[in-house]
């Protein structure tokens, strides 16, 4: 059994927080990099550029990359032999969270009421997804979600008889419908199984992955391979202002599902795809 302590998840989401919202992972400055040399568009490589150069002022003058600097969405993967003390674990993340958009000076966009809608001044609550894992670790993922893109997610409840290309139909028609309001070129996260709310958690953790990693299911990875030519194919382009890249990457994740049912869900992102990841 190890223990840690609460205070010490309190002081890594804080710190993640304001990581995420200033710095790119490497895979997705990559993305971009390989998206700038291989744009034909002229107007698509002049966007392109102008999202470098905004990446760059950004970590060098800690300036949040996006206004909309997200609700914070993040998962905990904490292994089983793991005992935390001095405090509520969930409390300690929402600190972290709060810790992180106060003083990292990042907006708080949360509203307290989604009817009412009165600013909760801190940007918590965040949504925290819990996974009880083997082991003595604890995988911490924060990955503030602005609104632009995730306003533009989609779920599908096809028949099994829809099958694949029923699957590509659902996810090619979201990224139809979103457009430019994604601010591509987009991520697309796609979760296919489970039930209702369980194919939107899988979308939504694809997005974590890695943009140049793809699925470890052989019929999976040609899907998602197949996905990104035929959305890049639609010319919605950089900013929605036309070219070759409307999307980096299309990323999938599987679960078993029902006799009588095919779950898609559609969680796309925009060109930053804010995550970070600590091994705690």
């Amino acid at each position: 059994m190890r223990t840690i302590s609460v205070s010490e998840i309190t002081d890594n989401i804080r710190e993640m927080c304001i990581e995420a919202n200033h710095f790119l992972t490497p895979d997705m400055k990559e993305a971009l990099a390989d998206a700038r040399q291989g744009e034909t568009s002229a107007l698509g490589c002049r966007i392109l550029e102008q999202l470098q150069d905004n990446l760059k002022i950004a970590g060098e003058d800690m300036i949040p990359i996006c206004q909309d600097t997200g609700m914070a969405v993040i998962f905990m993967e904490v292994g089983q032999e793991v005992h935390f003390e001095g405090g509520s674990l969930e409390e300690a993340v929402q600190e972290g969270v709060r810790r992180g958009y106060v003083e990292g000076y990042l907006r708080k966009s949360v509203v307290k009421d989604p009817l009412i809608r009165e600013n909760t001044k801190d940007n918590t609550p965040a949504v925290i997804h819990y996974q009880i894992v083997p082991g003595d670790q604890i995988r911490v993922t924060v990955a503030p979600k602005g609104f632009g893109s995730e306003n533009m997610s989609r779920i599908f409840m096809l028949k099994p008889a829809d099958g694949i290309d029923g699957v590509k139909e659902a996810v090619l028609t979201a990224v139809k419908d979103a457009g430019p309001n994604a601010c591509p070129p987009m991520v697309v996260g796609v979760g296919i199984g489970g039930t209702f709310e369980k194919c939107a958690l899988l979308a939504k953790q694809a997005l974590t992955r890695p943009a140049d990693v793809h699925s470890d299911i052989p019929y999976v990875a040609e899907l998602e391979k197949e996905l990104l030519e035929k959305i890049n194919a639609l010319g919605i382009g950089p900013g929605g202002l036309g070219g070759k890249y409307t999307a980096l990457a299309v990323n999938i994740n599987t679960y078993p599902t029902h006799i009588a049912g095919l779950p898609v869900a559609v969680n796309i992102c925009c060109h930053v795809n804010r995550h970070t990841v600590r091994v705690l």
